[in-house]
């Protein structure tokens, strides 16, 4: 198994404000699709419409400001059965976001596509928290063919 590993800091942030970016459906289509939909709860399921294609995850555990877990249950194949995770925790001036899509069976080079793109996002996301405008799908840096 391989896992992508990234990690962030939001500046001048509190994790309730990172963890709401993550867990509501305006949060999400600030920072990673426009396109969202879905229930955000655990047990839910969220539905994230891509301009490439279309992810869904399985929310599967929440810890206020702490942790959000998701299972991807319909999407590219490579995904369907990986888990997102991201891990928040202040530290001084910075909300720490520790991120992991982690069950990849093999390091393809769809992998290495995707650990571009969250990178990317994970900005956008910063970007969303630090000053109210991120830069999700379909405005987000387009790196390859792919997206």
């Amino acid at each position: 198994m391989a896992d992508i590993l990234h990690r962030i800091g939001v500046e001048q942030s509190s994790p309730k404000e990172v963890y709401d970016a993550l867990t509501t459906l305006e949060g999400l289509s600030g920072w990673w699709t426009e396109k969202t939909t879905g229930e955000t709860a655990v047990g839910g399921v969220i539905e994230f419409r891509f301009t490439p294609g279309d992810i869904s995850m399985k929310v599967v555990d929440l810890d206020p400001g702490r942790l959000v877990r998701w299972e991807v249950v319909d999407g590219a194949p490579e995904w369907i059965g990986t888990t997102v995770e991201f891990d928040l925790r202040q530290e001084g001036d910075y909300t720490i976001v520790m991120f992991k899509h982690e069950g990849w069976r093999e390091p393809v080079e769809f992998m290495h596509h995707c650990s571009t793109k969250w990178a990317t996002y994970l900005m956008s996301l910063k970007q969303l928290v630090e000053s109210g405008d991120g830069a999700p799908d379909p405005r987000d840096q387009w790196i390859s063919d792919w997206h």
